[in-house]
């Protein structure tokens, strides 16, 4: 995906062709064997950084910023005084797991870099002056090619929306964890469309359905005609939509019973959105037994005096947090059951898919949890969120 990003771009290859020793790494530009001089006046080689700002999946637009980063100490003038016209900040930050920089850098032309070849090659050309001022056989030009190391790669192009806001390390977080979507009905559905854009491992997808015309109206996305006359699965309607993004999604078009539960050993999180009730109980019962974290989605809506009304609920259960469960979650098929109506309404999917999500990367550490609710509902006509049974 590297090569082919840099074979069609023509700033890219320019870089490379010329013998920079460029290399992608997630959503950045690096640049390796910059020569420079520190504060010691000696000539030592760091690494020029950019994030990427791409066209499509390959080709590069022009840079966002004209800001860089660079690995190593800060470059000087070749009498070991800093090179104050392109001065920024000097302190230790970390874009991703395995790239760490140094410092940053501001050379901003009237008009911005049009291309990453004009940003990159000026940078190099004046970290590495003063070094070259010294020893003129020094060079950033060493014809060395990278090999790409993406070998862990669950999205078939570059996640340029978690570098550009520098959160890669962040988004790290999800790497490994194996993900079951039990359910892809609309909560269900806007459930895999969240988390197909995080770098888990693998994404499971249970249920015995097909995808029909009703489901087109409360499910992410615009079916064609095509796609309800064929009567795909359900599973394997959404494995190939979303495997134009994410390269792990797995499809299992079969309900999950107590013959087939034992499917769910090793995974990291599961998702709960079905609405028969009493299959949930032996779910949540082997889940607890494996220390399987989960979170369970309702969504009730029901008519009354010529409008909607109804509740959307989230409830997670942890190895160390359970005893709140089947207060809160009914495993009966109670047709009292305030989550147990029909009625599903596309936005309200949505609504549930994303207070579930936001859990599950609450559990994960992405976001701070202060309070570490393990209930939340929504009620629509007053327009509350309530938190309850939290171990903060």
């Amino acid at each position: 995906m590297s090569q082919q990003l840099i074979d069609r771009s023509p700033d890219l290859k320019q870089l490379r062709d010329l013998g920079y020793e460029i290399q992608i790494k997630g959503g950045y530009l690096l640049i390796h064997h910059i020569p420079y001089v520190n504060q010691a006046q000696e000539i030592k080689y760091g690494v020029l950084v950019s994030d990427l700002n791409l066209r499509n999946t390959t080709t590069t637009a022009p840079p966002s910023s004209h800001v860089a980063y660079f690995i190593g100490e800060h470059p000087c003038n070749k009498d070991g005084s800093k090179i104050t016209a392109i001065q920024h900040a000097s302190n230790t930050q970390r874009l991703q797991d395995d790239l760490v920089i140094n410092h940053s850098f501001s050379n901003k032309p009237q008009n911005g870099y049009p291309d990453y070849y004009c940003k990159m090659s000026r940078y190099a050309e004046i970290i590495s002056a003063p070094a070259k001022s010294i020893d003129s056989s020094v060079t950033e030009k060493t014809f060395k090619v990278i090999v790409d190391e993406n070998e862990d790669a669950v999205f078939r192009y570059l996640d340029t929306n978690s570098s550009r806001a520098n959160i890669n390390h962040i988004s790290a977080k999800f790497k490994g964890q194996k993900i079951a979507i039990i359910g892809l009905g609309g909560t269900g559905a806007y459930i895999l469309d969240f988390v197909a854009k995080t770098p888990v491992k693998e994404i499971h997808l249970f249920d015995g359905d097909e995808f029909l015309l009703h489901n087109a109206f409360r499910s992410p996305g615009a079916a064609s005609s095509d796609d309800l006359n064929q009567r795909k699965p359900k599973t394997q309607y959404y494995e190939e939509i979303y495997s134009r993004m994410h390269l792990n999604i797995f499809s299992h078009n079969t309900y999950i019973g107590v013959d087939n539960i034992d499917v769910l050993q090793g995974m990291s999180y599961v998702f709960i959105a079905i609405d028969k009730d009493s299959v949930k109980k032996s779910i949540i019962q082997y889940l607890l037994k494996l220390n399987i974290p989960f979170i369970d989605v309702g969504l009730g809506v029901n008519l009354v005096d010529d409008c909607l009304i109804g509740s959307v609920r989230v409830t997670t259960g942890t190895p160390d947090k359970n005893d709140h469960l089947f207060d809160r979650i009914s495993c009966g098929d109670d047709i009292n059951n305030e989550y147990a109506s029909n009625i599903q309404i596309a936005d309200l999917n949505a609504l549930n898919a994303i207070m579930a999500v936001v859990k599950w990367k609450k559990l994960s550490g992405f976001y701070q949890d202060l309070r570490q609710e393990h209930n939340s509902s929504y009620s629509i006509n007053v327009s509350q969120l309530a938190n309850d049974d939290c171990t903060v």
